[in-house]
């Protein structure tokens, strides 16, 4: 179906008439409509519409300015839409049909009844009850808002809140998890938080300390945004064991905007998975699997063609964990479109490839690390079968996976219990099960700290790793190293600075980087955020190493005042933070997602 004419919309309307102005309704449903023919200068000569059916067709969303200002009813079931924001421009919508797009989510009817406030019918049903919650929220929202405004000015603090959405409690009790990391990863003393029934945590400011050398970069200036306790177990704010363990920002996957990010993090730790808005601290979609215990998430977007062959970019969130499966997860609608039966044993951790966006790795306790084609969904959002394509053995248990980022179809780095190793991953190879080809070694490293549960590749070639040595991360070159390999299978990695970190002698403090920005991060023991600004280092000629680089800013764990004691002690196990370093997101052994903002 072409755009859309005078003519056709004068064959459609009724009353009949041969001037637009006079239509009060009009039936476009199955034309095959795409979002671009709802042409806004054509439509907006419906002056007097009040009745317009648009189901049955491919549209992703509405124009925002169609001027429509006397709409009653409005029929868009069975499209594509992802967003209802736009019906804002319809204040006098009575009743609306959304049925059968299968982007929308149950948290949409809320939007729409706040957006709509003379909306009576949603999908046929009465909105009064819809309508009954908004309002509740409403007077909730202004209770805390006046409450909080009272604390603040009688404390000088910042305000940040915990946002959930309720469920219903599951009866399925947690299976026990396998690993040795939980007592490792613990608080020292079992100091108890105690937070609010609404689980609302007001922090005097935070400054981070400064502590860079004086030629560094100037530190940050990074706030507390939200504290968020998601992952409770039947949603208690008294919960402070459900271990945390691994987040990832979900990319933007627009086209032609490079150093794009999004402000949406997927957090994992027991038996949920939540997503995050970061700027609003809102749980946008929870996914729980009874009897699992998630480790690990990662993105990736696919190409998907949708039942009415339009093709529409869609991210999906992988998730694996204590049972050996990966769900492949459709966040939007928030239900599990996939399940691989992947290891025998628990999933440390997976991630996508950076060049193939169905091709993942996934490594798990059975000392294997396996390499999938997850493949592309049917029009119902169904995976069908993987394929598997490699399996890569290794000697010890792997705990971080890193393509290397120069040439991520050739070989993979993981972090595993006995060090860092390296596979050759290129397909073309007549080999479908590998060993390690190179292990590379760190200078004093003791049988012992041999461990590397901190791996990320911070530019094309810079390499940051820790757990080798205590006290330190290390930044070595992938290029230089692996020019000096020869036919070792045991190789030194070339060093080229060491940054200064905390002495502590537990493990599994995860590092992430954000190349485009130049930084690196690490949490530790005491609940501190390390931050290093290392632009200096990759650009400098190489020099003779110095004693390790301090931190360019240290962010101390926030002190509650107005509800109770102190987190004295708490552990900061992961930290990430998008590409553009916008938004942090650290996980605590406290049940507690921190979420931190540049500005």
């Amino acid at each position: 179906m072409g755009p859309l004419s005078a003519r056709l919309l004068m064959q459609r309307g009724r009353p009949k008439s041969d001037r637009l102005g006079k239509i009060r309704s009009l039936d476009l449903s199955g034309l095959k409509l795409l979002s671009e023919h709802l042409d806004p200068k054509l439509l907006s000569r419906l002056t007097q519409l009040q009745e317009l059916d648009l189901s049955n067709n491919q549209l992703e969303t509405l124009p925002a300015n169609l001027g429509l200002s006397h709409l009653r009813i409005l029929r868009c079931a069975n499209n594509q839409l992802g967003d209802v924001t736009t019906l804002c421009q319809f204040p006098q919508l009575e009743e609306l049909s959304l049925e059968g797009n299968p982007f929308l989510t149950v948290s949409d009817n809320l939007k729409v009844s706040f957006l709509l406030p003379k909306l009576r019918k949603v999908n046929g049903k009465d909105a009064s009850s819809t309508s009954s919650q908004v309002e509740s929220l409403n007077r909730e929202l202004t209770s805390r808002v006046r409450m909080i405004s009272e604390e603040l000015v009688a404390s000088g603090g910042i305000q940040v809140h915990e946002a959930d959405r309720p469920e219903r409690p599951s009866k399925a009790t947690a299976a026990q998890e396998p690993r040795a990391k939980p007592g490792a990863l613990k608080r020292p003393d079992d100091v108890p938080l105690n937070l609010s029934p609404n689980k609302r945590v007001c922090t005097a400011p935070v400054e981070g300390s400064p502590v860079g050398s004086d030629d560094s970069q100037p530190a940050p200036k990074l706030e507390p945004l939200h504290f968020l306790q998601c992952h409770s177990k039947n949603n208690s704010p008294r919960d402070l064991e459900t271990q945390l363990w691994a987040c990832a920002f979900e990319p933007a996957w627009e086209e032609g905007h490079v150093g794009a990010t999004s402000q949406t993090v997927a957090t994992c730790g027991g038996e949920a998975v939540c997503v995050i808005d970061c700027q609003t601290g809102i749980v946008l979609h929870k996914y729980k699997a009874p009897g699992e215990e998630f480790f690990s998430v990662a993105w990736t977007a696919l190409m998907v063609v949708t039942q009415a062959g339009h093709k529409k970019r869609w991210s999906v969130l992988a998730a694996a964990g204590l049972r050996g499966l990966v769900r492949l997860l459709h966040v939007r609608a928030g239900f599990c479109c996939g399940v691989i039966r992947a290891h025998k044993k628990a999933i440390a951790t997976l991630c996508f490839s950076p060049t193939h966006e169905t091709h993942l790795f996934t490594a798990s306790y059975d000392k294997r690390i396996i390499l999938w084609d997850i493949g592309v969904p049917n029009h119902d959002y169904e995976f069908q079968a993987s394929s598997q394509l490699l399996t890569l053995d290794t000697t010890s248990i792997p705990l971080r996976l890193c393509p290397v980022a120069s040439c991520p179809d050739a070989y993979l780095l993981a972090g595993c219990e006995g060090g860092c190793c390296c596979w050759d991953v290129r397909l073309d190879q007549p080999q479908k099960r590998r060993v390690c080809d190179v292990e590379f070694v760190f200078e004093g490293s003791e049988a012992s700290r041999r461990r590397v549960d901190g791996l990320a590749f911070v530019n094309d070639d810079v390499v940051a790793s820790k757990g080798n040595g205590l006290g330190t991360i290390c930044l070595w070159s992938w290029s230089q190293t692996w020019l000096g390999r020869g036919s070792q299978s045991t190789v030194a990695v070339v060093v080229l600075a060491r940054l200064q970190w905390s002495h502590t002698e537990l493990a599994y403090f995860s590092l992430s980087a954000c190349p485009d920005e130049g930084i690196v991060l690490c949490g530790d023991e005491e609940g501190n955020v390390w931050v290093y600004d290392i632009k200096r280092i990759l650009t400098q000629q190489p020099l003779p190493l110095a004693a390790p680089q301090a931190p360019t800013q240290i962010l101390k764990w926030p002190q509650p005042r107005a509800l109770g004691q102190a987190v004295t002690k708490t552990m900061v196990n992961t930290v990430v933070a998008n590409p553009t370093f916008t938004y942090l997101t650290a996980l605590t052994d406290s049940n507690i997602v921190a979420i931190w903002r540049k500005h």
